[in-house]
């Protein structure tokens, strides 16, 4: 009788043992897709949204926010591979929690979708569960801003999930100087954002006087935006991008024009040379702090600065206000593009700014490059920095930079200076 409850003690134990190593979650791997930053490999398993799951991606891969992940590499990403019990989501989790198991189906059907799994929970006998459904105190990033700006708010306030309230009392908190009054400076018509090389700009005449310019170079931070390779660089949106952008921006207040980079870099400056080191320590105008590893987060960030500039120059009689958003795009490797422009579809004033940026460049390749036709579009486009601020903008795209042909257009020094002269062109041509 002793023997028989022990043997079935003993098998008691070791199917329960197997039962729960059966339903234990491990942590799903992923390979790296060519070009991908950490941002674009979480945002593709819908990821990028939760704080915590970059926190966790960080630790499960001995990784460190500014680090660059590794094409074909395989990495654990924060999403939990369950057995699926074959009854229900609820049952599978232990839960009694209908919204969380509506969510996780979604999720699932969201990645089958997307060709990330190939089959349903129910063939495959696999349930996959976001870490941050199980795991984060917060909930989807939330951050909601108002007039005041973020450079004066408490730290505690700008923590992941907090809403920021009495919007109505809070104050405009934004400097009467424009960013390029820089400190330290001490000079005038000295502005350090340039770089040293580059401080003095001097003023060629007034004929963007009283015109206001936002320039919002793409991506910065975590996140590098399009990447590719060349001679064996890598090439990183956001440091093109940004280094056409200050050109750009230079060229305007030499001509009378106030004018912000709203995406900055203290220590780059305008920059030499075919390959720009790719960096994360990019910043908002008007904050010292890191940009969020969220992409809404980061979104709000550009819009609500912008936003709370245009309000205050309204304010002061400013009716004319622009924003220029500067990206460079990804495509094949044999996809080549001409620069083309975006709009908002309900803006007529973007629409004939981008029109007008357009003939400019196409007038240019007529005298410097005759042989060649320009193909460069203008296209609408319901973009968030497009719908989401008050200026009349403009949204440019400086070509495809996994394209060997188009990589001239910004890896070249001369040429990244021929396109924002050629912009500024178009920018007093449209305010003539």
């Amino acid at each position: 009788m002793n023997r028989f409850l022990s043997n079935i003690y003993f098998l008691f134990f070791f199917f329960a043992a197997n039962a729960n190593t059966a339903i234990t979650p491990y942590f799903h791997q992923v390979p790296a897709k060519k070009g991908d930053s950490i941002y674009k490999l979480l945002q593709r398993y819908y990821l990028a949204d939760y704080e915590c799951n970059f926190d966790k991606f960080f630790k499960l891969n001995n990784l460190k926010p500014e680090d660059f992940i590794i094409a074909g590499k395989k990495y654990q990403i924060p999403v939990f591979i369950y057995d699926y019990d074959g009854k229900s989501i609820k049952s599978t989790l232990n839960s009694d929690d209908w919204e969380l198991a509506h969510r996780v189906k979604q999720y699932n059907d969201f990645i089958l979708k997307d060709d990330l799994r190939k089959k349903t929970i129910i063939d495959s006998k696999i349930l996959w569960v976001p870490y941050h459904e199980l795991n984060c105190t917060n909930k989807k990033i939330e951050l909601v801003y108002t007039e005041a700006n973020i450079k004066d708010l408490p730290k505690d306030k700008l923590t992941v999930g907090t809403k920021i309230k009495n919007e109505t009392k809070a104050e405009v908190k934004i400097a009467s100087a424009p960013i390029f009054q820089e400190k330290g400076s001490g000079k005038s018509r000295h502005y350090l954002i340039f770089g040293e090389k580059y401080a003095y700009t001097p003023l060629i005449d007034n004929k963007l006087r009283g015109k206001i310019f936002y320039i919002v170079s793409g991506h910065g931070g975590p996140d590098p935006g399009a990447m590719g390779q060349r001679a064996g660089h890598t090439l990183c949106e956001d440091e093109y991008a940004y280094d056409v952008a200050l050109r750009l921006t230079r060229n305007l207040i030499s001509h009378g024009a106030i004018a912000y980079m709203i995406t900055r870099d203290d220590d780059d400056g305008i920059r030499e040379g075919s390959y720009l080191e790719c960096d994360a320590d990019e910043r908002y105008w008007g904050s010292d702090k890191a940009m969020s590893l969220a992409q809404k987060i980061r979104l709000r960030g550009r819009s609500g600065t912008v936003n709370r500039l245009y309000e205050k120059h309204k304010k002061q009689g400013s009716k004319n206000q622009y924003l220029v958003a500067i990206h460079i795009d990804s495509r094949g490797t044999k996809s080549q593009t001409d620069l083309f422009f975006y709009h908002y579809p309900n803006s007529s004033e973007g629409k004939k700014l981008a029109k007008t940026l357009q003939k400019t460049i196409r007038d240019k390749y007529k005298i410097h490059n005759p042989k060649r036709n320009y193909d460069g579009t203008v296209t609408g486009r319901n973009l968030h920095m497009l719908r989401e601020t008050n200026s009349t903008n403009v949204y440019i795209e400086l070509g495809n930079i996994k394209n060997p042909f188009d990589q001239k257009r910004f890896v070249l020094e001369s040429n990244r200076q021929a396109v924002a002269d050629w912009l500024s062109e178009g920018f007093l041509e449209f305010v003539k």
